[in-house]
């Protein structure tokens, strides 16, 4: 025959909403994924600026890095040029696909600044690997 479960499930209800664990908002997991996204575009500017150093790739890493820092609530992003390719272009096209990750997070979580910045990343970085 049948046995009655005799602990309680480790899964949520709709009957019994509480939970023992914390949970995060949506805003909260998206400033986590965009200050990723961020981070690992401010990696790759700091490869390339290794690469093929210019005043244009110093103040996007400033930037990148401010932003990063007050999405982590002020928590500073790690500086480290670790990119396993010495390649620009190969460079550019990552930073590209980065920065576009980026671009639609802001826009999902209405962050014009790091929104603004993440265009205008896709836009400087569309150009380099071009030419």
């Amino acid at each position: 025959m049948y046995e009655p479960i005799r602990t309680k499930s480790v899964h949520s209800t709709m009957a019994d909403t509480t939970s023992d664990f914390p949970h995060r908002t949506r805003e909260e997991e998206l400033d986590i994924q965009l200050a990723g996204h961020l981070a690992a575009l401010l990696a790759v500017t700091d490869s390339l600026r290794s690469i093929e150093p210019t005043e244009d790739l110093d103040t996007a890493a400033e930037r990148l890095a401010e932003q990063v820092t007050r999405l982590r609530g002020g928590g500073a992003p790690v500086r480290a040029v670790t990119s396993g390719t010495r390649d620009a272009a190969t460079l550019h096209e990552r930073a590209h696909a980065l920065a576009g990750r980026a671009l639609v997070v802001a826009a999902s979580r209405a962050d014009t600044a790091v929104a603004i910045l993440a265009a205008e990343r896709m836009d400087a970085h569309a150009l380099s690997s071009v030419g």
